[in-house]
């Protein structure tokens, strides 16, 4: 295991309320001398996000408007049966690479290079004593005698493949491969030399390797060092014993700038209570901007004070540059769980529309102590339910009799619904007590996810697809341990969340006697009125919503009803075609919508529900595909056929 030693940012700055953190640039300025330009070949999509700056953006325009109705199935590549399948988030989520005609793809045991226009397996490498990431891949273009790499993770191994022949490069750490600090299942990615990848375990923070030795360079502590600014926000000695983790599956970079941008999730561990660690807890639920080249941190912006709702950001941010006021602003939209889209000035930190903190509900748990206030944007407007009222109970007007029955009598067995509005906390319920529950909306899901946000440059658009799922339940004092008795220790969790339904992860939807913890598969309708999921698109030049769609169809239901927006899992990608392509919902579909309009264009029925980011390409033959996983394994998943999970490529005829 190697052993990395962090850099030490001797800046002091105003750490609390919501104001960005930084030795303060100006809107124009760079941060460190210049890094080279990314170069992108057109037809390619050489990383997760397809370029640095996260916009999933193809320049490609063979499909457009005009004729992605006559897309066709082209080939189907089998994955194999995940390890994952069946779990909470089971199934493979992988996001291949396309390099000059060749694709690279993470399968259930093996990473493979296959032509792109027919999907004929050109390699494969099977991987001993692991699986590798499920999520993806990166790819580095290789230097003088080096030649081009593929690079993935399988737990705490970092592994690197020659690109050419899939063998293993013993240059890279003397054996093809290093081993980690801690596990990361996302998709490595590549600035210039270095392999940047984040962190699923303790102790968390985002570290930087050297793609060609496999060398430590940086890491980032994504909780503050004894003698760092933002220690001071974790009480007590909680900071000793904390954890902060970048769990999300890539990053972006402004490359002109070299700054990195790190969205963090919120402290581990997530159990709904936070008074073992007073304060804002930064950078939990923070964005970061970073130098690219030796991890110093150059500003910060937390999105939520001291989390207890399990609201990470989830994805990195997509940065673009917008008209505002008559200047060209660079721009980075950054969407969270918590059904807010942060739109900040991607140079200095700051809101570009304006943050507001606002009064929110306080916490009833003995020894809770939440922030007084959260940062609300006032543009855009919340991109996914964030309230609540007894009026918004589903009915068998607009589902069945079954479901809303259901729903009302979760609500009674429950003691009711209790909503106060955005960052409603978990409400006590004491030993003998009846029920008292807690409605939360978004729930842990979100909100958005790990899907993130695409963009399109030219229209200065953002698409972000969120559903509306909540979280219910309470927070009941922990037994057989001191914590029960109020004996707060290092080590010991003081209370735990409860609901009246199985497991700990209650959500508001059709669960019927299945336990929450196995999920409710297909059937997990959300107990509040559609819409359930939504495609959301922002103009980030003025903070406005320039359409929003329901996401999805529920197909038990009459014709007239299905139109609810599904649960979604996933994330879009936007084309100089005019269009936005995205599976994610939970419905076995991958759609294309008219990207100005929202306008749904295109649809294809898959085997299973596509829990992945898709991708564009120009195949060797000349002709433009889209491709995506389809693989959905999870809790929110049919369970047909899960040996079925397979990499789907779609071109006109």
């Amino acid at each position: 295991m190697h052993t990395i030693t962090a850099p030490r940012i001797a800046v002091a700055c105003a750490l609390a309320g919501l104001a960005a953190c930084s030795p303060r640039p100006s809107a124009t300025s760079s941060l460190s001398p210049q890094a080279a330009e990314e170069h992108l070949d057109a037809g390619d999509w050489p990383s997760y996000n397809r370029d640095l700056a996260g916009t999933r953006f193809s320049p490609l325009e063979q499909i457009d408007a005009g004729n992605v109705a006559e897309l066709k199935q082209a080939w189907v590549y089998p994955l194999g049966r995940n390890t994952t399948t069946g779990s909470l988030t089971g199934g493979s989520e992988t996001t291949p690479i396309a390099i000059a005609g060749t694709l690279f793809v993470t399968a259930a045991d093996r990473v493979v290079a296959l032509r792109a226009d027919t999907g004929q397996e050109l390699w494969r490498y099977v991987v001993d004593g692991g699986s590798p990431s499920r999520r993806g891949l990166a790819y580095w273009p290789g230097e003088r005698d080096a030649p081009a790499r593929v690079f993935f993770t399988a737990g705490r191994r970092l592994i690197a493949l020659d690109a050419a022949t899939g063998h293993k490069v013993p240059a890279f750490g003397g054996t093809g491969e290093i081993e980690m600090p801690v596990v990361y299942n996302g998709a490595p990615t590549r600035f210039e030399n270095l392999l940047i990848v984040g962190s699923n375990t303790p102790p968390g923070g985002v570290r930087a390797f050297d793609a060609r030795t496999g060398a430590p360079v940086w890491v980032f502590d994504a909780v503050p060092q004894p003698d760092e600014p933002g220690r001071e926000t974790w009480g007590g000695r909680s900071a000793a014993s904390a954890s902060v983790v970048d769990w999300s599956f890539s990053f972006t970079i402004d490359v002109d700038r070299a700054l990195l941008y790190v969205s963090l999730a919120g402290p581990a561990p997530d159990d709904g209570f936070g008074g073992d660690r007073p304060g804002i807890n930064l950078y939990a639920n923070s964005v970061v901007a970073l130098d690219a080249r030796s991890g110093e941190r150059r500003w910060h912006f937390q999105t939520v004070h001291h989390d207890v709702w399990d609201y990470d950001l989830p994805a990195p941010p997509a940065l673009l540059d917008v008209a505002i006021g008559g200047a060209t602003v660079p721009v980075l939209a950054q969407a969270s769980k918590n059904g807010y889209l942060y739109v900040l000035n991607r140079v200095t930190g700051e809101p570009v529309f304006g943050i507001e903190e606002r009064p929110v509900p306080a916490s009833d748990v003995p020894g809770e102590r939440l922030a007084p206030t959260q940062p609300i944007p006032l543009k855009p407007p919340p991109i996914a339910r964030v309230a609540y009222a007894p009026e918004d109970l589903v009915t068998r007007d607009d589902t069945t009799a079954t479901h809303a029955d259901f729903c009302r009598a979760l609500r009674e067995r429950g003691g009711g619904l209790q909503s106060s509005g955005p960052f409603t906390p978990y409400r006590f319920r004491a030993e003998g007590r009846p029920p008292r529950t807690t409605l939360i909306f978004p729930g842990s899901l979100g909100g958005a996810n790990w899907g993130g946000a695409a963009a399109d440059p030219t229209l200065g658009f953002v698409f972000v697809n969120t559903s509306d799922v909540g979280s219910l339940g309470w927070l009941e004092a922990v037994a057989d341990d001191a914590a029960s008795a109020g004996e707060s220790t290092e080590d010991t969790a003081r209370y735990r969340r409860a609901s009246a339904l199985a497991g700990p992860l209650a959500h508001f939807w059709w669960a019927g006697a299945v336990s929450d913890d196995a999920g409710a598969g297909e059937r997990a309708w959300p107990c509040q009125k559609p819409p359930w999921g939504q495609l959301v698109a922002v103009n980030a030049g003025s903070g406005e919503i320039a359409w929003a769609v329901p996401l999805g169809v529920t197909e038990q239901l009459p014709e007239a009803k299905r139109r609810t927006g599904r649960v979604n899992l996933g994330g879009p990608i936007a084309t100089a075609g005019g269009l936005v392509f995205i599976g994610a919902t939970n419905d076995r579909r991958f759609r294309a919508f008219n990207s100005r309009t929202g306008a749904e264009l295109w649809v294809a029925k898959l085997e299973l529900s596509a829990h992945a980011v898709p991708i564009s390409y120009l195949g060797p033959d000349g002709k433009q595909y889209v491709a995506i996983v389809a693989a959905g394994a999870s809790a929110i998943d049919g369970g047909e056929s899960p040996e079925a999970q397979a990499l789907v490529a779609f071109a006109l005829p």
